[in-house]
């Protein structure tokens, strides 16, 4: 049975220890699909520095931030941003994790399904891509479910904690391809 007790919140509705939490919490978890996030999130100062970064990313739509709330615990408990924004094709990529404990209950899937629909209803893009590990069996079943294709296998595309070229799954969707 799916967890339903959660809600998406955006970047301006969360504080930067929370995310630290967050961070620090599944660190092992997503050491090796969030290496960018995890060294930014070391401290407090620099998860408030992120964030910041992040904000500022929004606000010139280079980017959007959504966090996953459990409605018990008041915790965060995931994380999908949009990010790669091209602005000319109307394309951008989608990332996202959730909390170990939480994994499996359908919540990033639904996440992830209300990210689609606010890249293509509000953001208007064409395309939107998902980059998976060739190992990430998961969040591959994520993109199929949800109608992404699979387009190709990009090589030493993507460096990985341990500063290792990997070769990663590409995955796009239409909006021409895109139902709710």
């Amino acid at each position: 049975m799916a967890f339903e007790n959660w809600k998406t919140q955006t970047i301006n509705d969360i504080l930067a220890a929370e995310f630290y939490e967050l961070v620090s919490r599944n660190a092992a978890h997503i050491r090796k699909t969030f290496p960018v996030t995890l060294t930014s999130c070391t401290t407090l100062e620099s998860t408030q520095d992120l964030l910041a970064r992040n904000i500022e990313k929004q606000q010139n739509g280079d980017g959007y931030f959504f966090y996953l709330r459990n409605l018990d615990t008041q915790k965060l408990i995931g994380f999908v941003c949009v990010k790669n924004v091209n602005k000319t094709i109307r394309k951008c990529e989608l990332a996202y994790f959730v909390d170990q404990d939480f994994e499996g209950q359908g919540i990033i899937s639904k996440a992830v399904a209300q990210t689609v629909d606010y890249c293509f209803s509000t953001l208007n893009m064409n395309k939107v891509f998902i980059c998976t590990s060739k190992i990430n069996a998961a969040s591959q079943r994520i993109a199929t479910k949800h109608g992404f294709r699979e387009e190709g296998v990009l090589r030493e595309e993507f460096k990985n904690a341990d500063a290792v070229l990997e070769d990663i799954v590409y995955f796009g969707l239409l909006q021409s391809e895109y139902k709710k």
